[in-house]
């Protein structure tokens, strides 16, 4: 009996496996003809080669060293603004969190059912309205307008209180019977236990920021300060014939996103779910 266990367990896990190869292959084949058409030639990315003849990282070589590109500096801008973003909605979405959870005050219901709507909202929505108040304080063209409207958000507290809604409302009650203020339960005790749910935001924000687009596009003008989701759009250039260029920046740009979901899938799945069921 055991032994057949064993075999249909086996069966069971080909047949699975069986079953994700063509997701595998939908997935993984754009990214491999990607990563074809950035090391091969001109002459045979227009006459619809699916593999290079030659392997050729010129591309690769010219969208670093470029300085009419200046590729680097957009990838160091998107590090800058992908990190403090990042940092930043650690930071308020957590206290956000840690009010909505432990404390109790008039309005909390209320007021977190208000936070929830936003969710709603798309971002199309007050796109216009955040570019007139970055344009009023004359924040146009800096970091400050990349990195200042998206400093919170309602998707991180809704994150963060599901799951500080499992800990036990005891524990924080007997920090407070022994004189520990808020802020020192949510920093000594609240954070260290949220590290699950903390990286998965941080990993989900960072993502989210380092593909902006739209938003980068409108509140800079300079490439002192432009992104690398522009700037993969800078590197194609008809007249040069520079799809070859183009797909290399894109090679080049996929790299932290599928280094964060690679390295963090595990704790990213882990921290979603970690608050789904209160107990």
């Amino acid at each position: 009996m055991r032994i057949t266990s064993i075999n249909r367990r086996k069966w069971l896990n080909i047949g699975r496996f069986a079953m994700n190869i063509p997701l595998m292959l939908v997935i993984l084949v754009p990214l491999l003809y990607t990563i074809s058409i950035s090391v091969m030639p001109p002459d045979e990315i227009y006459g619809n080669h699916l593999i290079p003849t030659s392997i050729n990282f010129t591309n690769y070589v010219q969208a670093f060293t470029n300085p009419y590109y200046n590729f680097p500096r957009m990838i160091l801008n998107s590090f800058i603004v992908s990190t403090t973003v990042m940092l930043g909605q650690m930071v308020t979405c957590s206290l956000a969190a840690f009010a909505f959870s432990f404390l109790q005050f008039k309005g909390k219901k209320l007021l977190f059912i208000g936070v929830l709507a936003t969710m709603m909202v798309p971002g199309e929505v007050t796109i216009i309205a955040n570019y007139l108040t970055m344009a009023g304080w004359g924040w146009l063209d800096s970091y400050r307008a990349l990195v200042f409207p998206f400093l919170t958000s309602a998707m991180g507290i809704f994150l963060l209180r599901q799951y500080y809604l499992t800990f036990a409302k005891e524990l924080y009650e007997a920090a407070k019977l022994d004189g520990c203020s808020n802020m020192r339960f949510l920093t000594s005790i609240v954070v260290p236990l949220s590290r699950p749910a903390l990286g998965a935001l941080g990993a989900y924000v960072f993502l989210n920021t380092w593909n902006q687009y739209m938003w980068p596009l409108l509140v800079t003008n300079s490439r002192d300060y432009r992104t690398v989701q522009i700037g993969i759009s800078m590197l194609y250039d008809i007249d040069a014939v520079s799809l070859g260029l183009m797909m290399a920046g894109v090679v080049i740009v996929i790299v932290p996103s599928l280094s964060i979901f690679v390295f963090m899938n595990k704790q990213l799945i882990n921290g979603l779910m970690a608050g789904a069921v209160k107990g």
